[in-house]
């Protein structure tokens, strides 16, 4: 069976029928020359081999799924899983670390090449001047020397660093990266990510979500390795949050909404965010009125956003969250919202 096949059963065994632009990807994954690389020399292909690939595509189409599929089964190769902001991180320290030398991103370039053979660099995003001036180089040297690269990115790299300073650098720099590996666009018109959320909805897992498997969802859906953070700032001013990502924030019900935000706040995370998880629900009456009032704004503003929550409501249901009068009026309409927000049609929007 070829490795291909594998792939594709692999993901079929998780409930994801691959389409013709998915199979192509892992064609395409498999290409990639897995030789071990000559560090005196530039590696030269052969045939149809790849030196690496960079995927690009809209958000939730399977390029993280497929790639870590891939890197599953070729873990006999000394692999480095990174997200983008954990490898800058990484990347920044060393260049810390060795400050006194005379190229410390040529000792960085080293170590990584003692240490890895294969680099998969999860989310590709540059945003900031210092990241832009490093990145491509290092890219160009570690692939110069043999060492196998896959990206994964919602852009094309032209379209990278949109409006930042000394651009032309950086894209020239990835111009010639560009130019030594495969660049795949994973086309699709099915956000598997929100398909995968919404499928949650589905399962029986006795009394709903615990803590535990809300971070397993998180973990499966956004591929990230990540520590929980307990505030999030918004609008220069911080708030308790379970969890906040690049493009996932984790909130509990019952004591975000406890906490003095208000519209321009809400408006901000529906902004920010690709994605809200709310967790920790409570039925509330008049007694709570101010908590379910921000609540009702936070609804009624992510609402005309579009932007994409989803509930862990557990035991309590929706028609159960609110049994006041006060806000009677308000709360038909809210509730009318959160079953539309569940649904598939709103949220692949």
């Amino acid at each position: 069976m070829s490795d291909t096949q594998n792939i594709i059963d692999k993901l079929k065994n998780q409930g994801l029928e691959p389409n013709l632009n998915q199979i192509k990807l892992i064609s395409n994954l498999n290409r990639i020359n897995l030789k071990k690389r000559n560090i005196f020399k530039i590696n030269r292909l052969k045939d149809d081999a790849l030196n690496g690939i960079y995927i690009w595509g809209d958000v939730g189409r399977g390029k993280t799924l497929i790639t870590k599929e891939y890197l599953s089964l070729n873990d006999h190769l000394i692999i480095k899983d990174f997200h983008y902001i954990d490898f800058m991180n990484f990347v920044h320290a060393e260049l810390n670390n060795n400050s006194g030398s005379k190229n410390p991103l040529k000792l960085v370039t080293k170590s990584l090449l003692n240490t890895y053979e294969l680099l998969f660099i999860d989310e590709f995003q540059v945003e900031d001047v210092a990241d832009a001036m490093i990145v491509g180089d290092l890219l160009n040297k570690i692939v110069d020397r043999g060492m196998k690269v896959i990206l994964t990115s919602n852009a094309h790299p032209n379209d990278l660093y949109q409006n930042g300073l000394q651009r032309q650098k950086f894209i020239k720099s990835m111009n010639i990266f560009a130019d030594k590996i495969k660049i795949f666009k994973l086309e699709g018109d099915i956000d598997y990510r929100t398909k995968n959320l919404i499928d949650l909805n589905k399962k029986d897992i006795g009394s709903g979500y615990s803590e535990e498997e809300i971070l397993n969802v998180i973990s499966d859906n956004f591929g990230l390795d990540f520590i929980k953070n307990e505030n999030i700032e918004i609008n220069n001013r911080k708030f308790k949050c379970k969890l906040a990502l690049k493009n996932l924030l984790w909130i509990e019900f019952d004591s975000f909404f406890r906490q003095p935000l208000g519209s321009t706040d809400y408006k901000f995370i529906s902004e920010n965010f690709d994605w809200v998880f709310i967790s920790n629900f409570d039925s509330c009456n008049d007694e709570k009125i101010d908590l379910v009032r921000r609540f009702i704004s936070f609804i009624d503003i992510v609402y005309v956003e579009k932007a994409k929550v989803k509930f862990f409501f557990n035991k309590v249901k929706e028609k159960d969250l609110y049994s006041g009068d006060r806000l009677e009026i308000l709360w038909k309409r809210c509730q009318s919202r959160l079953i539309e927000m569940q649904t598939f049609e709103y949220l692949n929007t």
